[in-house]
């Protein structure tokens, strides 16, 4: 099974839709906890859904389950926390949540993890990708426009 990730963050709506296209994405996981702030641009919970489907012929779906909390994301970005007690928090939470559980039938080959960080390497999606491919297997990981 392949998933990808990709932020939005520094790129152009083109540059977004080609890289998913490219790739062959059929459905977009959001894994945003706030998905309506104005800083969202073109992927506010309300429009996004909608050029994803005209542009791209791309599902969508808001994940939650997968989102860090309000006091996780605070404690990181508003309070100079550390990535590494940030990564620690957020498997933990993965961990209790049991989202293996709940994606074990829900994930579907192609899926693309959606945050707004530019790059993977300090973001939740990549942390959510390598949970899930550690406990259900079988998934190849792609970070697209690194």
């Amino acid at each position: 099974m392949k998933l990808y990730t990709i932020g939005f963050t520094r790129k152009s709506a083109p540059q977004f839709f080609g890289l998913l296209q490219e790739a062959g994405v059929a459905r977009v996981v959001d894994v945003r906890l706030n998905n309506v702030s104005q800083l969202a641009g073109w992927t506010k919970a309300q429009d996004f859904p909608f050029f994803l489907q005209k542009v791209a012929g791309i599902g969508y779906q808001h994940a939650l389950d997968l989102a860090p909390t309000q006091e996780m994301l605070d404690d990181y970005k508003k309070r100079k926390g550390s990535w590494a007690a940030y990564e620690t928090a957020f498997k933990n939470l993965m961990v209790q949540r049991r989202v293996e559980g709940t994606w074990s039938g829900a994930l579907q080959d192609s899926d693309c993890l959606l945050c707004s960080e530019e790059k993977a390497t300090h973001c939740h999606r990549r942390l959510v990708a390598e949970y899930l491919g550690g406990q259900l297997g079988g998934i190849e990981v792609t970070h697209l426009g690194l």
